[in-house]
C-alpha cells in the first residue's frame, strides 16, 4: 500500500525567464537597491543584475498586470486579473507583503500609482465603467471611488505638486480629478482646436499644473489646467507606450522602438533608436522605460529587458529575455547537460542553461513550435511542428538536419527511443508515426488505434514498446518499431519505462483529484530516483507528489506561479531541477528540487509566503490517519443555525403584506394594554454548542448569554439584569480585559456583534454587514482596541475591527471547514490564530487583508481550544482527542494527553493553564503544562448546599472555564453554570434544560411553582419565588411536550413523545399512574377544573382521549379533528372543550363521551372558559400578525383577571394584547428575549409573573407583570405594534406639496413648452435664392440689428459674473437661513446657489460648485469650525457640499451611496460628524466623518418621507428624525445605526401625527412639531405631554438657542392679535411670546428660524426674509422674491438700471440693481406672463395667463388701459420703437395690434394670421413696420406691422434692421442650439444693444453666451451654471452692463455683470 501522505521533498522557485511586455505597460523599475523590479505571470520578480539573482513574491492567485514604485522605491504595488482582483504592497527587499487592498475591483486592475508621500495609492479597475479607486493602502481602506471613464484608461498619475489631483487617461479622453471628501470629481480636457480629440497612452505631471502626455499618433501633447496648450509633433513615429519621469526629466518610449530623453521642460535631450542597435530587430517596440542617472531600463513587447548606459547608448545590455507573444508549448531537457529546450507559437526555438541562467542560443523557424525532443546522445533536437511537420536540427550550431511533413494536423508530442534509434511522432490525426533516426528519418512504422488526437506518449527502457495517452483518455501500447497495437495485457507486466510523461495509467492514478474530468493536467514528469511526481496543470499550479501514486486523491504540495495553463513540466537530466512553462504567460520556471534529506536544513528558511499556501495545501482526500470525530463536535460541526426567516426580513414581509391592511386599518383596532411585563429571570444557560462563554466581570458578577439575552447574574443577590440587543440567538461572547465590556455575536442573514457595557447595558459599538449566517468566535486583543471576529458563511471569513470605530481593519476568509476558536496574540496584534476542525492556522495583517499559514503538525487534528502563552510566539492548543498541542511560531513542539475526550475550553493564568474536558474534570497545570498540579470531578457528591438546584448527572462535558475572585467558573453541556472553590466544594448557579425542544409547561394552581417537560428527557420543578432554584428533577423515558397541575396541585400529568403519559405525584414525582394508546406525541394534557375527575389527553394523531382519574379509564373519545391537535380548554363547570389544531379549525366536544357539539360563535363568547390557552375564535382575531404565512402563534394565555392576553409564536416574540382581541391586526405590546419559537405561555395563579419556555433555545423565562397605573418612565421596553393609524392629525397642503414634490434633475429636463416640429439644428436649410455675383452694385447689407450706443466703440463681451441673486427657496425646503459671524451676515440658498449676504453693505457672494438645485443647508456651531456650512443638492446619485461660507473653499465633498436626493443635514456638537437625510424610497439616514469625508454609519430610515433630522446639540451619538407620521430616537453605536420608535401609550389617545419639526432642551428632552400645530414632548421616546396648539396651522420649523436654550417655532398661522405666525418658548416650551409679520399676508407662513443677538431670523412660504427684533417687535424685509414660478415676464429699463419681473405668483416687481433690493410690488391678482417698458420707458405693458393685457403708467402706477381679447395666455407683448403700436402675442396663434395712439379704449386694428403654432417671442424692426415671430413649431415668421401681412421672400426679410432680437429661431442664429437637445429646447435668447454677442437660456438652467450672428451649427459658447431646470427668460439691461436671466422651476432672478473685451 502506497504512502498516501504528501512527500516530504520541496521545490523551490529558483529563477524566471521572462517579463510581461505584452498587454502591460509601465512595469519595470529600479528599486532603492539598485536591482530591477518587474512581473511576469503572477510572480513579482526583484532581479538583481550584478548578482544575477532572482528573488520572488508569491502573493497573488492570477496574471499580474499593473505595477507601481512608492517614492522611496522599496516598496512595490502590484494588481492582478480575476473575478475578485487584488492589489498586493510588498516590499521588494524582504519580498513580504505589507498590505492587501480588495473587495473594490472587478475583472482586473489595470494602472496603479502612488501620491508623492506614498500615503496614497489609486487603482483603476478593467470593469465597465473602469472605477478608479483611492485606498490608504496601509490600513486597507478605500477613501475615494468613482467611475473613471466608459472606455479603457491606460495610465494614471498623481499630480506631484498639487495635492489630491489626478489625472487620468485613455482612448480618446484625458481627465483631470480632484479629490475632496470622499468624492472624485472629473473634469474632461478640452483638446479645441490646438490638437485632435485621440487615444491618449501615457501621461506625467509638472509644475505650475503642466501635464504631459503621449499619444496614439506619437505625438506629445501638453497640458495646463485642463486645456490642451501645445504639441510636440512627431516625437515619435507611432504610439507613445510609456512615459517616466525623473529628476533629470522625462523619458519616453514607443511602438517605432526608440526611446527619447526630454529636460524638464520638455525639450529633446537625446533619442536611442533600439532597433538600429546590435541587439535590435526589426518591430521592437518600447512599452516601458525607467530613467535613472545614467542609467535607462527598456522593455520591450517581446519580453525582453535593456539596459542602456547614457554615455554608450549604442550598446544597450540585453539582461532578459523571454518568448515573445502566441503560446508556449514545446520543452525538452538535454539528457546528459543542464540545459533546457523551449520553442513556442512565436516560432523561435531557445536553449537556456539552467546554471547560467541565461538564453545561449535561439533560432527562428517558418512555423509556430508544439513540441521539442533531444536524441538520447544529445546531438539532435526534434521540433514538432503546429503544421503537422517536423524538423531536426543539430543541437550544436542549430542548422536543420531534416524536415518532413507527413501530417497536416499540428504535432503535440515526439519522443526518441532510449536506443536512439528511433523518433515517434504524435499528431492531431490520431495516429504515432515512427521514423528510423539512422535512416535520415525515413518513416519506418504507423500507430493507429486512437481515436483521437494523441497527448503523451512514453518508450520502455528496451525500446521495444511505447505507450500513449490521448485527448479521450485512452491508454494505449504498441509494440515497436511496426507500430502494432499490443492487446493482450500479459505480455506489458514485466516492461520497464524508460521515462513516464503520461498522465494516464495505474500508476498515476492518484494525479486526479476524486471527482474531476479527465483534461485539466497537461503534463506529468516521474523522478523514479527519489519516487517523486510533478504534474502541471490548468489552474497553474505545479504539484509535487509520491510515485507511484496509485489511488486517487493523492496528497501533493503545490506551488504557485504561472498564472493559467501550465503546459509543460519536465525534470532536469540530474534531477535537480523542474523545468515548468506557462502557455499563456509564456514564461519558463526553473525550480530546484530540495530533497527529503535536505529539507531538514531548510526548515528554518521561512516558506515563501503567498495568499494560498504554497508550501503544501492539503488536498481532500479521507485520511486514514485522523481519529473518528468525538460525537459531541461531530453534532456541533453539523449546526449551519440557518433560518426560513430572519428578523431583518419582517420589514419586507411587512410591506408586501401593507395591502391587505389599508382595507381593515381603516377599522378601529383594539388599542394595546395598559400593563407591561419585564424580564425577571431566566434559567438556562447556552453551553450545548459554544464555549468559552462564561466569565466573571469587574465587579464580580457573571456574564454569560442563552437565546437572544446577555445575562449579567449577581450571585449574591441572585438577581440577574438582561443586555437585549440582539434579536436571534447569540453563539459567542468574549470579555474586554478590563472585564468591563463584553462582545456577543448573534445568528442573522447580516449578523451583528455588539459590544455592550455589563453595568449600564447599553450598546457601546454595533458590528455589521460583514458576516453571512452568524457569528462563532470572537476575542478582543489584550489593549482592548481591537475584536477579531469569525463568521459562519462557507469560508468562515475572519474580521478584524477597530471596534470603537465600527471600522473593519481587516478581513479574509478563514477555512473551508468550520472554525471553533479565534485569538488575538497579546504582545502582538497585528497576529491572530484561527482553530477549528481539522485546522490551526497562523496570521499577519496585511492592510486590508490577512495572510495565514497552517501550523505544521503532521497529521491534522481538530482543535477546540487555544491560548497563547507567555510569550508571542507560544500557543497552545486543546484537541479533539484529549491533547495539549504545544506550538512555537507555527511548529508543533510537542503534545501532552490532558483528558479523555475532547478538550473544549482552556485559559491562561499568571503561572498557569485551566482546562476543561468532556470528561468532566478541570484541570490546574503550571506554566509549561509539564505537571498538572490538581484536578477537579464535577459531582454531585461536592455539591455544596447552598446550591440554586441539583446536577443531574456525574461529570457533565465541560464546555467553559473562567477564573476569578478565588473561584473558578464552569459552564456545562448540560446548561449548568457551577462554582468550583479552590478547596474544592462547588456550588451550582444556575441551571436550565439541556439540548432539546423545551415545550411542555405548568403553573402550580396556588404556589409560585412551575413545572417544564423537554425533549432532553426531564420534568424539572422550578421554585418561582426569589430563590429562583430548580427543586426537583426526574428523568424521563422518553422527551415529554406537554404537562400539567391537578387542581388541587398534588399531582402532575406529563405527555410524552412516544404516545404515552404518566401521572406523577407534584412533590416527589414518583409515578402514581401511566398509560400508553397512542402512537403519535401527546400533544396537550389537561385536569377538568373543580375537582380534577377528568384528563383529556390530546394527540398527534388528532384524537382527545377522555380519562376518569379515578378509576384510571378511559371513559371517552373525541374524533373528528383533520389534523395535529396543538391546544385544549375546558369550560368552568367541566363539560365541555375546547380544542384547536394544526390546520387552524376550531372544534368543541362534550365530556366525558366527547361527542362533538357546533356552538355558534354568538354563544361561545358567552361560555365561561376555565382557562383559555387557544389561539383561534372570533376572542383573539386580532393576535395573528400581519404576516401570519411566517410566523405562527404557537401559544397563548389568559390571565386570570381575563383582561390581557399573553401570547408566543415563532419568531420569538412574546405579545401582549387586551382581552378580548376582537377585530383584525389588534395593537399590542412586544417583547424579545427567546431567539426562535415561544413554545409556551403562562400565568402564575395570582397573574404576578408570566412564564415563557423557548423551543430550541432551551430557556425558561419569568416575567414580572406591571399592572397599568404603574408605569414610570423607565426604558420601555416593549416596542410599540406595527401598523401606524392612518389618520396622522390633520392635513396640510404646504405639507402633502413637499412630501409628493419630485426633484426634476436638471440633466434630464425635458421641454417647457410643448413644441413641435423639426428643431433648428436638424432643419436642412434652404439654399439662398440670392447668391449673388461677386461684384455688385446692389447696397451694402443693412446691419441685421439697431445699435444703440454707435457713439462709442463696440466691444464685445468676454464673459458674465454673478453679481446679484433675487430669491429664496421657502416653499419647499426648511430650516435653511441661518446667521453668520455674530449676525453680521446671513447665509440662504435658491436654485444651485449658497448666497451669503452681508447685512450691512446688502453685498451678495455666491457658492456655485452645486450641479444641481441645493434641497438643504446647516451651519457648524462649534466654535472650531466657524462658518462651516453643509448643502445638499438634488441628483440621481445626489453629494453634499461642506464649505467655508467667508471665503466659499470647499472643505469636502461628500457623494452618497442612495439614490434621490439629500433633503436634510445636520452637524454634530462637536462639528465633527454630518448627519444626513435621503429621498430615496428608504429614506436614508447617513452619518458621515465630513472631513475625511467617510461614512460613518448608514441605515434605511423610515418607509416614509422624512423631512428633518437633528443631532442633540449636546452630542454626537444621539439624534432625532421626523416625517409622515414618524419620530424616531437615533443612536450612533460604533458603526451601527440603533433606533427607538416613540412611545405614544402613556399619553391616553395620543396618536402618532406627522411630525415635521424637532428643538432640544435639557436632560433628554425632545420636541417635535405636528401637522396639526401641536408640539409633542417626549423624554428619552416617550411621550410625556403635548403642548396643544401651538400653532394654529402645521409647525413647520423650530431652533434651540444654544446660549441659552430658549426655542424659537414658526408655523402657518393667519396673523392676529395674541397669535402669530412666529413664537419665542422658554426651555420647557411652557410659556411663549408670538410676534407678527407685517407682511400684508392672509396667512403667515414660517419655514425658516434662527436666532441672533436679540434678533430673530425668520425665512417664509413667500420665498422673504425677515429679521425680528426681540424686544421691538419690530420686522425688516432683507430678501424679497417671487414667491410662485416661474416668473415668464422680463423687461429691461430703457435707460435706467432697473428692471421689471411677472410671474404665476400674480405679481408685477420692480428691481434695481445698484440698490440690490425690489423697489416696488404691485399684486395684479391673476398669474402674470409677460411685461414690456415703452422705448421712453414711461408706460409698461403686462400680458396675463388669462388672455387679458394691462397698461400701467410707470410714474404713478395706475392703470392706464386694460383689453381682453384672448382667452388663453399672452406669451409676448411689444411697444413699438415709435410707441405708436403695440404688438400682443398669445397662445392662441395669433398677434393682435393695438393702435396707442387712439387712447385708452385699446382697440384691436389688426391681427396676424395663420400663425402654424403658439407665438414665443417677437421682435419689430426699427423703422415699426415689421415684426419677426418665432413659434412653437421651430418656425421663424416675418409679417408687416400693422396690415398683418406674411412677408415670404428672403431677400426682403434679408435687409430688414430689428430693434431688438429675442428669437431663438432664424439663420443667424443657428449656432445656439446644442447636440444634446433632443428632449429640451433653448427657451429664450437676446441680443446685446451692440449687437455683437447673443445670450441664451435653456431648460437645462444654463445661461449660454455666443457671438452675434452664429450661422454655423453647435458653435462655441461659454456656459453659466446656477438656474435650475428651465430658464423663461433673459434680456441685457441698458448699455449692455448687465444680464438678468428668470428662472422657471426655482422663481429666481438672477443678474450677471457683463465683462468686455479690452479696447
Amino acid at each position: 500500500m502506497a504512502d498516501r501522505t504528501a512527500p516530504n521533498c520541496h521545490l523551490r522557485l529558483e529563477w524566471v525567464y521572462g517579463y510581461r511586455g505584452h498587454q502591460c505597460r509601465n512595469n519595470l523599475y529600479y528599486t532603492a537597491a539598485k536591482e530591477i523590479v518587474y512581473f511576469v505571470a503572477g510572480v513579482g520578480v526583484v532581479y538583481n543584475t550584478r548578482e544575477h539573482k532572482q528573488k520572488f513574491y508569491l502573493g497573488h492567485n492570477d496574471d499580474i498586470i499593473s505595477l507601481a514604485l512608492h517614492p522611496e522605491r522599496v516598496l512595490v504595488a502590484t494588481g492582478q486579473v480575476g473575478k475578485e482582483p487584488y492589489i498586493c504592497v510588498w516590499d521588494s527587499y524582504t519580498v513580504q507583503t505589507v498590505s492587501i487592498l480588495k473587495d473594490v475591483h472587478t475583472h482586473g486592475i489595470a494602472c496603479l500609482a502612488f501620491d508623492l508621500e506614498g500615503q496614497c495609492l489609486v487603482s483603476v479597475g478593467l470593469d465597465s465603467k473602469n472605477t478608479i479607486c483611492v485606498w490608504d493602502w496601509r490600513r486597507g481602506k478605500v477613501l475615494a471611488a468613482a467611475p473613471g471613464h466608459t472606455d479603457r484608461i491606460f495610465d494614471i498619475s498623481w499630480d506631484l505638486y498639487q495635492p489630491n489631483k489626478l489625472v487620468s487617461c485613455g482612448v480618446k479622453h484625458i481627465k483631470f480629478w480632484s479629490l475632496c471628501g470622499n468624492a472624485l470629481t472629473p473634469k474632461r480636457g478640452v483638446f479645441g482646436k490646438t490638437g485632435d480629440l485621440q487615444t491618449i497612452l501615457c501621461l506625467a505631471c509638472a509644475k505650475d499644473e503642466v501635464t504631459y502626455s503621449g499619444a496614439l499618433n506619437g505625438d506629445i501633447y501638453v497640458w495646463k489646467g485642463i486645456n490642451l496648450m501645445r504639441t510636440i509633433q512627431g516625437a515619435h513615429g507611432s504610439g507613445i507606450f510609456s512615459m517616466n519621469a525623473c529628476e533629470e526629466g522625462f523619458a519616453t518610449g514607443g511602438r517605432d522602438g526608440s526611446v527619447r530623453l526630454w529636460d524638464l521642460n520638455f525639450k529633446p535631450i537625446t533619442v536611442i533608436d533600439l532597433r538600429e542597435t546590435d541587439q535590435g530587430y526589426k518591430g521592437l517596440s518600447v512599452r516601458s522605460v525607467c530613467w535613472r542617472g545614467d542609467h535607462i531600463l527598456v522593455g520591450t513587447q517581446d519580453s525582453e529587458i535593456f539596459e542602456v548606459v547614457v554615455h554608450d547608448r549604442n550598446k544597450p545590455f540585453l539582461i532578459m529575455q523571454g518568448h515573445c507573444e502566441g503560446e508556449l508549448w514545446a520543452l525538452a531537457v538535454h539528457p546528459t547537460k543542464p540545459l533546457a529546450m523551449t520553442g513556442s507559437d512565436d516560432r523561435s526555438v531557445r536553449i537556456w542553461s539552467l546554471i547560467d541562467h541565461a538564453l545561449i542560443a535561439r533560432c527562428n523557424m517558418e512555423e509556430p513550435i508544439r513540441c521539442a525532443a533531444v536524441s538520447t546522445d544529445g546531438i539532435h533536437l526534434a521540433l514538432g511542428m503546429k503544421d503537422g511537420s517536423f524538423t531536426v536540427l543539430r543541437v550544436r550550431d542549430m542548422t536543420e538536419v531534416v524536415h518532413v511533413k507527413d501530417r497536416k494536423e499540428a504535432i503535440h508530442e515526439l519522443k526518441y527511443s532510449p536506443d536512439g534509434a528511433h523518433l515517434a511522432v504524435g499528431s492531431n490525426e490520431n495516429t504515432v508515426d515512427i521514423y528510423g533516426v539512422v535512416q535520415r528519418y525515413k518513416k519506418v512504422g504507423e500507430c493507429i488505434g486512437s481515436n483521437s488526437f494523441i497527448t503523451h506518449m512514453d518508450w520502455s527502457t528496451d525500446s521495444k514498446y511505447l505507450q500513449t495517452n490521448d485527448g479521450s483518455g485512452r491508454r494505449l501500447f504498441y509494440r515497436m518499431p511496426s507500430g502494432k497495437e499490443v492487446t493482450n495485457r500479459e505480455e506489458l507486466k514485466l516492461v520497464q519505462w524508460a521515462s513516464w510523461t503520461c498522465v494516464l495509467g495505474p500508476e498515476v492514478n492518484g494525479i486526479w483529484p476524486k471527482y474531476s474530468d479527465i483534461n485539466d493536467i497537461n503534463s506529468v514528469d516521474a523522478n523514479f530516483n527519489n519516487q517523486v511526481l510533478v504534474t502541471a496543470d490548468d489552474y497553474g499550479l505545479v504539484k509535487l507528489m509520491r510515485y507511484p501514486c496509485i489511488r486517487k486523491g493523492a496528497k501533493f504540495r503545490k506551488y504557485l506561479g504561472h498564472s493559467a495553463h501550465i503546459t509543460n513540466v519536465r525534470w532536469s537530466h540530474d534531477y535537480q531541477w523542474v523545468i515548468t512553462i506557462g502557455g499563456a504567460d509564456h514564461s519558463v520556471f526553473q525550480w530546484k528540487f530540495i530533497p527529503e534529506r535536505k529539507s531538514k536544513e531548510a526548515l528554518h528558511i521561512a516558506p515563501q509566503e503567498t495568499l494560498a499556501d504554497s508550501n503544501s495545501e492539503e488536498s481532500d482526500s479521507d485520511q486514514s490517519d485522523v481519529p473518528e470525530m468525538d460525537s459531541e463536535i461531530e453534532q456541533e460541526t453539523q449546526l449551519t443555525y440557518r433560518r426560513q426567516v430572519y428578523k431583518e426580513d419582517l420589514p419586507q414581509l411587512k410591506e408586501q403584506c401593507k395591502e391587505k391592511h389599508r382595507a381593515t386599518a381603516m377599522k378601529k383596532r383594539e388599542r394595546a394594554p395598559g400593563n407591561g411585563i419585564k424580564l425577571h429571570f431566566i434559567h438556562g444557560y447556552r453551553g450545548y454548542d459554544c464555549r468559552s462563554n462564561l466569565f466573571y466581570t469587574q465587579t464580580g458578577e457573571i456574564v454569560y448569554h442563552v437565546a437572544a439575552v446577555g445575562v449579567v447574574y449577581n450571585r449574591q443577590q441572585n438577581t440577574q439584569r438582561f443586555y437585549m440587543g440582539h434579536d436571534d440567538d447569540i453563539l459567542c461572547l468574549a470579555i474586554h480585559p478590563l472585564k468591563d465590556y463584553v462582545a456577543t455575536g448573534q445568528v442573522g442573514r447580516d449578523s451583528s456583534v455588539h459590544i455592550w457595557d455589563t453595568e449600564t447595558l447599553k450598546p457601546m459599538s454595533v458590528l455589521k454587514g460583514f458576516h453571512q449566517l452568524g457569528v462563532c468566535a470572537l476575542d478582543f486583543s489584550a489593549d482592548g482596541k481591537r475584536l477579531a471576529s469569525v463568521g459562519l458563511d462557507d469560508n468562515h471569513t475572519i474580521v478584524l475591527w477597530d471596534w470603537r470605530k465600527g471600522e473593519k481593519l481587516s478581513a479574509m476568509r478563514g477555512s473551508k471547514d468550520k472554525i471553533f476558536v479565534v485569538k488575538i496574540n497579546p504582545y502582538l496584534p497585528d497576529k491572530l490564530i484561527t482553530a477549528g476542525v481539522k485546522h490551526m492556522k497562523f496570521w499577519h495583517k496585511a492592510g486590508g487583508g490577512l495572510i495565514g499559514r497552517k501550523g505544521n503538525m503532521g497529521k491534522t487534528e481538530t482543535m477546540m481550544c487555544a491560548v497563547y502563552g507567555w510569550s508571542e510566539e507560544m500557543v497552545f492548543s486543546g484537541t479533539c482527542t484529549g491533547d495539549i498541542c504545544i506550538w512555537r511560531d507555527m511548529f508543533l513542539m510537542k503534545t501532552v494527553k490532558a483528558h479523555d475526550g475532547p478538550v473544549f475550553s482552556m485559559h491562561a493564568l499568571e503561572k498557569g493553564f485551566v482546562t476543561g474536558g468532556k470528561d468532566g474534570i478541570v484541570a490546574l497545570w503550571d506554566d509549561t503544562f509539564e505537571r498538572c498540579l490538581k484536578t477537579y470531578a464535577i459531582k454531585r457528591a461536592v455539591l455544596a448546599p447552598g446550591s440554586k438546584g441539583l446536577l443531574l448527572e456525574d461529570n457533565p462535558s465541560i464546555r467553559a472555564i473562567s477564573l476569578g475572585h478565588g473561584h473558578i467558573l464552569v459552564g456545562t453541556k448540560n446548561g449548568e453554570i457551577l462554582e468550583v472553590d479552590k478547596s474544592g466544594p462547588i456550588t451550582l448557579i444556575v441551571q436550565g434544560h439541556m439540548e432539546g425542544e423545551v415545550w411542555g409547561l405548568a403553573t402550580h394552581p396556588h404556589l409560585p411553582l412551575c413545572a417544564t417537560v423537554s425533549d432532553d428527557k426531564t420534568l424539572r420543578i422550578w421554585d418561582l419565588s426569589p430563590s429562583h432554584c430548580m427543586l426537583a428533577v426526574r428523568k424521563l423515558r422518553k422527551g415529554g411536550r406537554c404537562c400539567c397541575f391537578s387542581p388541587d396541585g398534588k399531582a402532575l400529568a406529563v405527555g410524552l413523545n412516544d404516545g404515552s403519559f404518566l401521572i406523577v405525584n407534584a412533590d416527589t414525582l414518583e409515578d402514581l399512574v401511566s398509560f400508553h394508546h397512542r402512537k403519535d406525541i401527546i400533544s396537550d394534557i389537561r385536569f377538568s377544573p373543580g375537582a380534577g375527575k377528568y384528563l383529556a389527553v390530546a394527540s398527534g394523531d388528532s384524537f382527545v382521549d377522555i380519562y376518569n382519574v379515578m378509576s384510571s379509564k378511559r371513559v371517552g373519545v373525541c374524533k373528528g379533528c383533520l389534523s395535529y391537535i396543538t391546544h385544549l380548554d375546558w369550560d368552568k363547570r367541566g363539560k365541555l372543550l375546547q380544542v384547536n389544531t394544526a390546520a387552524k379549525e376550531q372544534f368543541f366536544f362534550e365530556a366525558p363521551r366527547g361527542k362533538r357539539q357546533t356552538i355558534p360563535a354568538s354563544e361561545v363568547e358567552k361560555i365561561d372558559w376555565s382557562t383559555w390557552t387557544c389561539v383561534l375564535g372570533p376572542s383573539v382575531e386580532g393576535v395573528w400578525p400581519v404576516i401570519s404565512e411566517v410566523a405562527e402563534v404557537t401559544a397563548a394565555c389568559l390571565s386570570n383577571d381575563r383582561r390581557v392576553l399573553a401570547t408566543g409564536d415563532d419568531l420569538g416574540y412574546i405579545k401582549l394584547f387586551r382581552y378580548p382581541v376582537k377585530g383584525k391586526y389588534a395593537k399590542f405590546k412586544r417583547y424579545v428575549a427567546h431567539s426562535t419559537h415561544v413554545t409556551n405561555v403562562r400565568w402564575t395563579h395570582d397573574d404576578s409573573l408570566l412564564v415563557t419556555v423557548g423551543g430550541g433555545d432551551t430557556c425558561l423565562m419569568i416575567w414580572a407583570h406591571e399592572p397599568g397605573g404603574l408605569r414610570e418612565f423607565k426604558l420601555c421596553d416593549s416596542e410599540e405594534s406595527d401598523i401606524e393609524s392612518e389618520d396622522d392629525g390633520g392635513y396640510d397642503s404646504d405639507v402633502t406639496r413637499e412630501n409628493e414634490i419630485n426633484y426634476t434633475i436638471k440633466a434630464l429636463s425635458t421641454n417647457m413648452r410643448p413644441m413641435t416640429g423639426v428643431k433648428p439644428h436638424l432643419q436642412m436649410k434652404e439654399p439662398s435664392i440670392d447668391e449673388r455675383p461677386p461684384v455688385s452694385r446692389a447696397l451694402p447689407q443693412p446691419e441685421k440689428l439697431q445699435t444703440n450706443n454707435v457713439g462709442k466703440k463696440k466691444r464685445p463681451i468676454e464673459d458674465l459674473v454673478l453679481e446679484l441673486v433675487f430669491g429664496y427657496r421657502g416653499n419647499d425646503c426648511r430650516n435653511n437661513v441661518h446667521y453668520l459671524n455674530e449676525g453680521a451676515d446671513i447665509i440662504y440658498h435658491t436654485a444651485s446657489v449658497g448666497i451669503v449676504l452681508n447685512l450691512t453693505t446688502s453685498c451678495q457672494s455666491f457658492y456655485v460648485e452645486h450641479s444641481d438645485d441645493i434641497l438643504c443647508l446647516t451651519i457648524n456651531q462649534h466654535p472650531k469650525f466657524p462658518n462651516v456650512v453643509a448643502t445638499g443638492q438634488v441628483a440621481t446619485s445626489p453629494s453634499i457640499h461642506v464649505w467655508d461660507a467667508m471665503t466659499k473653499q470647499t472643505l469636502s465633498v461628500l457623494r452618497c451611496f442612495h439614490s434621490g436626493s439629500v433633503c436634510s443635514v445636520s452637524f454634530s456638537a462637536t462639528g465633527r460628524l454630518l448627519l444626513s437625510v435621503g429621498l430615496d424610497p428608504e429614506h436614508t439616514v447617513t452619518i458621515w466623518k465630513w472631513q475625511e469625508g467617510a461614512k460613518v454609519a448608514s441605515r434605511v430610515g423610515h418607509t416614509q418621507r422624512i423631512f428633518v433630522a437633528e443631532f442633540r446639540p449636546d452630542s454626537d451619538t444621539h439624534f432625532v428624525s421626523v416625517g409622515i407620521k414618524h419620530v424616531r430616537f437615533w443612536t450612533l453605536a460604533g458603526r451601527a445605526l440603533l433606533s427607538k420608535k416613540g412611545v405614544l401609550s402613556s399619553i391616553e389617545d395620543a396618536r402618532m401625527q406627522t411630525m415635521l419639526s424637532v428643538a432640544f432642551g435639557a436632560n433628554n428632552l425632545t420636541f417635535t412639531g405636528t401637522i396639526s400645530g401641536d408640539v409633542c414632548v417626549w423624554k428619552e421616546h416617550i411621550l410625556v405631554r403635548i403642548v396643544a396648539k401651538a400653532h394654529t396651522g402645521p409647525v413647520f420649523t423650530m431652533y434651540t438657542t444654544l446660549r441659552d436654550g430658549l426655542i424659537v417655532t414658526g408655523g402657518k398661522e393667519r396673523p392676529s392679535k395674541e397669535g402669530g405666525a412666529l413664537k419665542l418658548w422658554d426651555q420647557e416650551l411652557k410659556r411663549c411670546r408670538a410676534f407678527r409679520l407685517e407682511t400684508g399676508q392672509i396667512i403667515d407662513c414660517v419655514r425658516s428660524v434662527c436666532r441672533g443677538k436679540g434678533k430673530i431670523l425668520v425665512g417664509t412660504r413667500n420665498a422673504e426674509i425677515i429679521e425680528v427684533g426681540e424686544k421691538n417687535a419690530a420686522c425688516n424685509i432683507l430678501v424679497n422674491g417671487h414667491m410662485d414660478g416661474p416668473i415668464w415676464g422680463l423687461g429691461t429699463h430703457p435707460s435706467r438700471d432697473v428692471f421689471l419681473s411677472a410671474a404665476e405668483d400674480g405679481t408685477v416687481r420692480l428691481w434695481d440693481i445698484p440698490e440690490k433690493k425690489m423697489l416696488n410690488k404691485v399684486n395684479l391678482g391673476h398669474p402674470a406672463h409677460t411685461i414690456s417698458y415703452s422705448p421712453e420707458g414711461d408706460m409698461v405693458a403686462i400680458g396675463m395667463k388669462n388672455g387679458e393685457f394691462i397698461i400701467l403708467l410707470v410714474a404713478s402706477l395706475k392703470i392706464w388701459g386694460k383689453k381682453r381679447d384672448r382667452r388663453s395666455p399672452i406669451q409676448d407683448i411689444r411697444f413699438s420703437p415709435n410707441s405708436r403700436f403695440l404688438a400682443v402675442g398669445s397662445t392662441e396663434c395669433a398677434v393682435d395690434f393695438y393702435d396707442l395712439t387712439l387712447g385708452p379704449q385699446l382697440n384691436r386694428i389688426n391681427c396676424c394670421r395663420d400663425i402654424p403654432s403658439f407665438v414665443m417671442q417677437m421682435d419689430l424692426s426699427a423703422d415699426s413696420s415689421y415684426i419677426q415671430i418665432s413659434t412653437g413649431a421651430y418656425k421663424r415668421l416675418v409679417y408687416e406691422v400693422p396690415s398683418g401681412r406674411q412677408i415670404t421672400e428672403q431677400i426682403q426679410i434679408d435687409r430688414i434692421t430689428w430693434a431688438t432680437w429675442t428669437s431663438v429661431l432664424g439663420d443667424e442664429v443657428v449656432g445656439i442650439w446644442s447636440r444634446n437637445a433632443d428632449k429640451a429646447d433653448v427657451t429664450c435668447a437676446c441680443v446685446s444693444h451692440s449687437g455683437l454677442n447673443i445670450v441664451t437660456g435653456d431648460d437645462f438652467g444654463m445661461v449660454k453666451l455666443f457671438d452675434f450672428p452664429s450661422p454655423e451649427k453647435f458653435a462655441k459658447h461659454k456656459r453659466f451654471l446656477g438656474h435650475s431646470a428651465h430658464l423663461t427668460n433673459v434680456r441685457f439691461t441698458n448699455g449692455d452692463r448687465f444680464v438678468v436671466s428668470a428662472g422657471g422651476d426655482d422663481r429666481s432672478l438672477f443678474v450677471w455683470r457683463c465683462v468686455h473685451a479690452p479696447h
